[in-house]
Parts: structure tokens; C-alpha cells; sequence
């Protein structure tokens, strides 16, 4: 999630870059805070949660409204405007989840195909690369006179590529630190990248991940409720608010894009077992548990969805189904 706002005259550091990791998250949580300041008086903030986490009552949302009101925050926020909200799931399995890359008449590039180096917080690099190793793979097909068949030379291109060694020296780290958590993992994961970066090998050879993300939630019998404070309208919000600020739009007569393979399963499975998370890790706000005389009922505003994804990746039956909104509608992001 992200938010941009226009600091007040006095708390702009032109060039100021600010990353943190753990709270208010707990150590079996992985996440943090990115604050860029940049242009006149503007500032990028942003909070990461790995959709990976076992606490059903988990809010990525409220986390992030949570984070704002630290001190080393609050007092860059304060006397400011927030002016743009968005949200969007990231793919940070690195190395281990690269999928096929090539198919006939196409291909997978940059951060889409899973090319961020999750350490180094950064992806521009390895997107730009790949970009151009598909680009040429794909003009000596066409100069070969071939179309529609796969481009297997960018398959190999790109392993032969600054862009596979760098995500191979830090391939251990999102592992290390979904298996032991950011008060260990993180040393572990640290450890792990100067061995690779120095010597070329690593004393836990290649991780694999764990379960999928949509696999990791724990009964809501198990886990801790988490009281979230109520925003104030001057440094955290709610999530309509911030959903405004997003532009997004959808033709209101339009078909719900958000489908759901059993409709009784909201309902029936994932309200009593999980106390239905989707009312929590959807940052937008599209899905709500309705109480009526007849008893619960699951309602999807699908006009407000941001087209981050994350019920696509996180819903614990795999039911719901993200898919292209007709008329190509959706947020419109000035400046994120």
C-alpha cells in the first residue's frame, strides 16, 4: 500500500529515503515501512506486508495507518496532505519462484515475471534488462521468419544474465525470513547474502519456500484479535477515504470482475474458521460481512476494488477469481 502525500513547508528533505522493517508487525510477520521524499514538498510512503502471514486478524491496511503515527513518521506527516492512495501485490519469491517464462507468441518480463531483488528493495534494473533480453529474443525470431512460437533464446538469455546472478545471491533471503521471522531470519538471511556475495556459496544451498501464502492462516481459535485504533482524518485514515484518493472507477451496471467459484463458501467455511479475512486483507475495502435477520451475508462492492490482487493470492479456499473488468475500468494513479 501506498500513499502520496504534500508535506507542510519545513518537513521536506529532498532526497530523503527511509526504510524500516518490523513494527508494528510482529517478528513471525514479515514487512515494512518505504518513505521517499522527492520533487517539491512530496513524499512516497508506503508499508509491505508479506502476504504470507498465520493471523487471520491481520489488517495490511490498518497496519499501515498503524506505522504512520511513529514518531520518526508522524513528524514528517504532520501539518501535511495526503493527496493519492493505491495498493498492489508484489511478487517477491525470487529466484525459486520464477515461472515459464516463454509461451507461444509471448512472454513474461520484469517484476511481473518475478524479477524484484527483495533485499535490495529494488526491480527497475532486472525489469529494463529482461525487457530488452525478450526484445531482441523476440527481432531474431521475426528476422528468422518465425511468428507465434515460443522465444526460447530469452529463456536462455536472461539465465545467462547479470539479472540471474543477482537474484541468485540473495535467494535465501524471503525463506529465511518466512521460516524464522525478522528477529532471526533476517541475521540468518544477512549472513547468507555476504557469503554469497564473497565467496559464491551459501551454507544453506537453495531454500524452498514454504506453503503458498493462501495456505499459511491459522484458525481464528488460534490467533490473537488485533484491536486497530480508529483513524484520526489527520494522519491515518479509512479505507473508503483512502479509496477515493485512488480514482478508481467501474461502470456500477457493469459484471462483478470479482467471481467466486462457490458462493456458500464466504459463508459457510471461511467466516466460521477464519473469521472471513477478506474483510481485512482486501486495503480496499471490497469485501464486507453484511449481519441480517436472516443471518450473515457476504457482499462484494467490487466498484471499489484497486486491482492490487490480493484476494486472488490470499483467500484461504482459492475462491475468489480476479478477473479484466469489462470496459477497462480501475484506479488511475497521478504520481505513484
Amino acid at each position: 500500500m501506498k500513499e502520496l502525500w504534500e508535506l507542510a513547508p519545513g518537513k521536506h528533505q529532498r532526497g530523503l529515503v527511509m526504510h524500516t522493517m518490523g513494527w508494528p508487525l510482529d517478528s513471525s510477520t514479515g514487512g515494512g515501512l518505504f518513505m521517499y521524499h522527492w520533487g517539491e514538498n512530496f513524499c512516497s510512503i508506503g508499508f509491505v506486508v508479506h502476504l504470507n502471514y498465520s493471523n487471520p486478524f491481520i489488517s495490511p491496511f490498518d497496519e499501515m495507518q498503524r506505522v504512520k503515527h511513529h514518531p520518526k513518521v508522524r513528524a514528517f506527516l504532520e501539518g501535511g496532505k495526503r493527496i493519492g492512495y493505491g495498493a498492489r501485490a508484489l511478487t517477491e519469491g525470487g529466484l525459486q519462484s520464477v515461472p515459464k517464462l516463454v509461451f507461444p507468441g509471448g512472454a513474461l518480463v520484469g517484476c511481473g515475471a518475478g524479477f524484484m531483488n527483495v533485499p535490495r528493495i529494488k526491480g527497475s534494473h532486472n525489469a529494463i534488462k529482461t525487457g530488452m533480453l525478450a526484445a531482441e529474443a523476440v527481432a531474431s525470431a521475426l528476422a528468422a521468419g518465425r511468428s507465434g512460437d515460443e522465444i526460447a533464446e530469452y529463456e536462455q538469455s536472461w539465465r545467462a544474465s547479470h539479472v540471474y546472478k543477482d537474484l541468485n545471491r540473495v535467494r535465501n533471503v524471503k525463506p529465511l525470513w518466512s521460516k524464522f521471522g525478522t528477529i532471526v531470519g533476517v541475521p540468518l538471511a544477512a549472513i547468507d547474502m555476504w557469503t554469497n556475495q564473497l565467496f559464491g556459496f551459501s551454507f544453506f544451498g537453495t531454500l524452498k519456500h514454504g506453503k503458498p501464502d493462501y495456505a499459511t492462516l491459522k484458525p481464528a481459535t488460534e490467533s490473537r484479535k488485533i484491536a486497530y485504533p480508529k483513524p484520526d482524518g489527520v494522519i491515518s485514515f479509512d479505507k473508503l477515504s483512502s479509496v477515493f484518493l485512488s480514482n478508481t472507477n467501474h461502470e456500477e451496471d457493469q459484471p462483478v470482475h470479482l467471481k467466486l467459484t462457490d458462493p456458500s463458501i464466504p459463508i459457510r467455511i471461511n467466516l466460521p474458521r477464519y473469521d472471513e479475512p477478506a474483510q481485512r486483507y482486501c486495503p480496499a475495502g471490497v469485501y464486507e460481512i453484511v449481519q441480517e435477520a436472516k443471518g450473515p451475508r457476504f457482499q462484494i462492492n467490487a466498484q471499489n476494488c484497486v486491482h492490487c490482487k490480493t484476494c486472488d493470492i490470499k483467500d484461504p479456499e482459492q475462491n475468489i477469481e480476479w478477473t479484466t473488468p469489462e470496459g477497462g475500468g480501475g484506479p488511475n494513479y497521478p504520481n505513484m
